[in-house]
């Protein structure tokens, strides 16, 4: 069981347990699944009457969300703690290996490269930019674009939603120009 659970789950197992994830929404009575609106929970919780934004009843409207999250980071946690091995090398192809050697990354142990995602490199020119500068834009933009990227391609694409396409296509289009553009100039 325990190795059923450490190592890489297939697409066709992983994908619908995605999928499903709309049609128990819906019988749990929820249209919405995504992680950002999370700021607004807690905000509502820490400041309620600050704001008029944060006067609403977050128990009833996110509370399932906020429970989410920090599943989210619970899972997160024992998938690197208790199930993964430290020196497991990253399930990536053997082209987006050569690539980040070209990079000049090339220690692919762990969950994520520790040569961009460290504490060692976050307080480099390229860490600063990266992390801090990355995730005030991530953070930014999925409020500008009325969810994140989980809300919009789950929920939002299965509910039909055209704000959500657009939304979907630019977060591609995004990744696409910083994956082959932007982090070839930082890194």
């Amino acid at each position: 069981m325990m190795e059923a659970l450490s190592g890489h789950w297939p697409w066709y197992v992983a994908g619908p347990l995605i999928g499903l994830m709309v049609p128990a929404l819906l019988l749990a009575g929820n249209r919405l699944f995504g992680v950002s609106s999370n700021l607004r929970h807690i905000c509502a919780i820490v400041l309620p009457d600050r704001h008029d934004f944060f006067r609403y009843d977050w128990k009833r409207t996110g509370l399932w969300n906020l429970t989410f999250a920090v599943g989210a980071v619970a899972g997160g946690w024992i998938a690197t703690h208790v199930l993964g091995s430290p020196d497991a090398v990253t399930g990536i192809g053997e082209a987006a290996k050569a690539d980040f050697a070209r990079l000049g990354i090339t220690d692919l142990r762990g969950l994520v490269p520790r040569q961009i995602f460290s504490y060692g490199t976050l307080f480099t020119p390229a860490g600063l930019v990266m992390i801090v500068a990355g995730g005030f834009l991530v953070g930014f933009g999925a409020r500008w674009a009325g969810g994140c990227t989980s809300g919009h391609a789950i929920s939002g694409l299965s509910d039909l939603q055209l704000p959500s396409l657009v939304a979907v296509i630019g977060f591609f289009a995004g990744g696409l120009f910083v994956s082959y553009v932007v982090l070839p100039l930082i890194l």
